[in-house]
């Protein structure tokens, strides 16, 4: 099933949800289309509405402050964009930079992309130790960037042009 971005009325990135869900909230008037799918719509007898890619509420909801993207494998994967840390080939797993059994943790600073032969040529060793460069230094991304960056979009390129700029 799709995923929609949700925006607050002020344009900043909340949540994800299914399709089902962003069309009910449009139906209701809760929410508008910023940005839709090309050519696709969701049509019923008295229905015709753009399958939305990006709502915004029409009111502002006030969320608590969210300090930290939680870490996921799926997180790691997405921030850096399925590409092996180590030779830039398509990533499938995930590696440790250093590994659990040496007290790394399952962390966004000590995980990143890895493919499957570099992540066992690398084993149970920290990336000094194998040998291996990692070609980008892992960060942790901001709860709005994480959001974002798992829909695969850029809400900068999505946002009419009047509207006011997005703190990512």
């Amino acid at each position: 099933m799709r995923e929609t971005l949700v925006l607050n009325a002020s344009f900043e990135p909340l949540a994800t949800v299914s399709l089902r869900r962003a069309v009910v909230l449009v139906m209701q008037d809760k929410a508008v289309v910023e940005h839709a799918h090309p050519g696709l719509r969701i049509r019923a007898a008295s229905v015709d509405v753009p399958v939305p890619r990006v709502i915004r509420l029409s009111r502002y909801v006030r969320v608590p402050f969210r300090r930290r993207a939680s870490w996921s494998r799926r997180g790691v994967l997405v921030r850096d964009r399925h590409r092996c840390a180590y030779c830039g080939k398509r990533a499938t797993t995930v590696d440790h930079v250093v590994p659990r059994s040496h007290g790394g943790g399952d962390t966004w600073l000590n995980t990143v992309a890895s493919c499957a032969e570099d992540n066992h040529r690398k084993a149970d060793r920290t990336p000094e130790q194998a040998g291996m460069r990692l070609l980008r230094r892992p960060f942790e991304p901001t709860p709005a960037d994480a959001l974002v960056s798992a829909l695969g979009v850029s809400v900068r390129d999505m946002l009419p042009m009047g509207a006011p700029p997005v703190a990512l």
